[in-house]
């Protein structure tokens, strides 16, 4: 680490010089930060709601594999990005 010498330096310039430092170190950071977006849970009830179908069609799509249930304590949960993921687009 080089030595700093306070001597012809003055309280302004040396503000800027340590600003100036601190840009750098913050912008370097935030070029590889991510903040973690918090998932968003949906009971069946909600799936069924969001496409307007019966829960029992749900159920069905658990059975064959297009949702991933999550479950605690006897509830099943999806999480909505999964639901979101599984649809597929159409040709048309």
């Amino acid at each position: 680490m080089a030595q700093i010498q306070f001597i012809s330096t003055s309280p302004q310039e040396l503000q800027t010089q340590i600003s100036g430092e601190i840009k750098i170190q913050l912008d370097e950071f935030l070029k590889n930060f991510a903040p973690k977006q918090p998932n968003d849970y949906l009971t069946r009830k909600q799936v069924s709601e969001m496409f307007d179908v019966d829960i029992s069609t749900v159920a069905n799509w658990q059975k064959n594999g297009k949702l991933r249930p999550l479950g605690i304590s006897g509830r099943v949960y999806f999480l909505r990005s999964e639901v979101e993921a599984s649809l597929t687009p159409l040709n048309g």
